[in-house]
């Protein structure tokens, strides 16, 4: 079990129990889209934000991707840690169906899934432990593709696809997620590898 300062919001109960198992902090449930109209959940979050800092862990579909938009909107960005679960396709032991997108939800992570995501997103690392060297920034996505261009969308998704982060990310979410975790170099062989499965 792993401690972590920061609050951790998730979509389900299923998922807080997941993540229970997991790490030790507070876990709070949107209840879905209930969120929307909760003012006093609302105000729970932007609360545990000023107080202690969130970290959004929601599902990797587009309704994972609105709750997740939500949150960002009314809490302060500074306080906020977005983890991301990569695009798995399957269902939850639990159901007798797939999802309507047919990927598995933060509940049907392995742990260790789970500890990579909380690890890319800077959640597990001390500031000394964090990389150095080169930034990748703006400029290095737009010469390479990733950013600004025609086949910009597509090379997005097979970069996320390559570093095992769902497909809808957006671009500088994606940004801020490799400088926490990937060196100058390591990004570059990646973009690489996407390249090379373009020609």
């Amino acid at each position: 079990m792993i401690k972590i300062k920061e609050a951790v919001i998730v979509e389900g109960k299923y998922d807080k129990i997941k993540l229970s198992g997991i790490i030790d902090t507070v876990i709070i449930e949107t209840d879905g889209f209930a969120i929307f109209k909760d003012k006093e959940k609302q105000k729970l979050i932007r609360f545990l934000s000023e107080k202690r800092g969130i970290i959004i862990m929601t599902d990797s579909d587009s309704a994972g991707f609105k709750i997740r938009n939500f949150i960002n909107g009314i809490t302060k960005s500074e306080n906020i840690k977005n983890v991301y679960i990569p695009d798995i396709y399957g269902k939850e032991k639990r159901k007798t169906e797939s999802s309507k997108e047919g990927k598995l939800g933060v509940e049907g992570m392995q742990p260790q899934i789970i500890m990579t995501a909380l690890e890319k997103a800077g959640v597990l690392c001390s500031q000394n432990d964090k990389k150095s060297g080169n930034e990748i920034t703006h400029t290095d996505f737009f010469e390479d593709g990733v950013s600004g261009g025609e086949n910009s969308s597509e090379i997005r998704k097979m970069l996320a696809k390559e570093l095992d982060l769902p497909e809808r990310i957006s671009s500088s979410s994606l940004l801020k997620i490799i400088n926490l975790y990937m060196t100058y170099d390591e990004y570059k062989e990646a973009i690489k590898t996407v390249q090379s499965k373009l020609s």
